[in-house]
């Protein structure tokens, strides 16, 4: 690709903070022409239109404004789309897609801090680190926390089950293997072949349930995932398993998990729920065997400078006419997280 690509931003720059670092943007700086370092909050007003007008390659982020065909008609040069973040699914309509314009992001990117909290999840999970910590903590000796090690707790075959073989999905079976894990897998797009090169279990989700000592959500959320684990799927579940969830709340019916939780039968590791920030009143808050963050698996701090380097490169792959790695077909839109 010859001539220098003339480069814009979307995003909010408060949500996006550190994406973009600076060394990033001289990166970008020397293969294009950034025609405003000040991201684009509007498409449709004052200074937006004319830098819209002229913008080739649109660098995204959490924030950006929504995407559709009529943006398209104020963007006449646009040819890249390059969504340093996750999911394009919130802002971006498929008629960007269809109408031959270049989409990329970097979820791949996103995946790797999402995949490594479920993994330090699990571990801490399999050991009851959290209850030891509470026991500990309450006692301020070991006369209760010394008893518990001589139970059956720990990370020796224990069996994890997988919800969903997305990308995140993925790389945490990849993250189980050094461990001795027996793995199941919960997805009705992978076969047999495909599961046996991944080296688990291909299992109905029922089985996964009833079998697995964690249980931990990767499916992406769409209207057939909706509510996908209920009240029936979470009775199944062993006594003092753990439920793991850092993919979406909406997959949970979330009244059926405090119902569940409640009874102190299992516990849970909660990264997103539904709504994605519950009443004050929720149980969720109090529970003693439920562990709560504020939807941080995916990239905060440091991390987001992952993000931007990523889709720098995609960009720098763009302008050298080279493949993107994480190019998004219209099909591929329509099961994205």
């Amino acid at each position: 690709m010859t001539g220098l690509q003339k480069i814009a931003f979307a995003m909010d720059p408060v949500r996006t903070e550190g994406v973009l670092t600076p060394p990033l943007l001289d990166r970008l700086a020397r293969s294009g022409t950034i025609l405003s370092p000040e991201p684009l909050r509007t498409f449709t007003q004052g200074h937006a239109l004319e830098i819209l007008r002229q913008t080739e390659i649109l660098v995204t982020g959490w924030g950006c404004p929504a995407i559709g065909r009529d943006i398209l008609e104020l963007a006449p040069n646009l040819r890249l789309i390059a969504h340093a973040a996750g999911t394009v699914k919130g802002f971006l309509s498929a008629d960007v897609i269809e109408a031959g314009i270049a989409v990329t992001h970097a979820a791949e990117a996103n995946a790797v801090p999402v995949a490594e909290f479920t993994l330090a999840a699990i571990l801490f999970a399999n050991k009851q680190v959290f209850r030891f910590r509470d026991i500990y903590c309450a006692d301020r000796n070991r006369s209760r926390t010394f008893p518990m090690t001589a139970q059956p707790l720990g990370n020796f075959h224990r069996t994890i089950g997988i919800v969903g073989a997305s990308r995140i999905g993925r790389r945490v079976i990849e993250l189980l293997k050094p461990f001795a894990f027996r793995v199941l897998l919960h997805d009705p797009y992978v076969d047999a072949s495909e599961a046996a090169a991944l080296r688990v279990e291909s299992v109905s989700l029922d089985d996964l349930m009833r079998r697995s000592d964690v249980v931990s959500i990767h499916a992406p959320a769409l209207p057939s995932t909706q509510g996908m684990i209920d009240r029936r799927h979470l009775a199944l579940m062993r006594d003092g398993a753990t439920f793991i969830n850092t993919a979406r709340g909406i997959i949970v019916e979330q009244d059926d998990l405090i119902d569940e939780l409640r009874t102190g039968r299992i516990d849970a590791i909660i990264d997103v729920t539904f709504p994605e920030v519950p009443e004050k009143s929720s149980a969720l808050y109090d529970l003693p065997n439920v562990f709560l963050t504020p939807h941080i698996a995916g990239a905060i701090g440091n991390e987001r400078e992952r993000l931007g380097e990523y889709i720098v490169e995609e960009i720098e792959r763009f302008m050298d006419g080279r493949p993107l790695r994480s190019a998004i077909t219209a099909k591929a839109l329509e099961t994205m997280a």
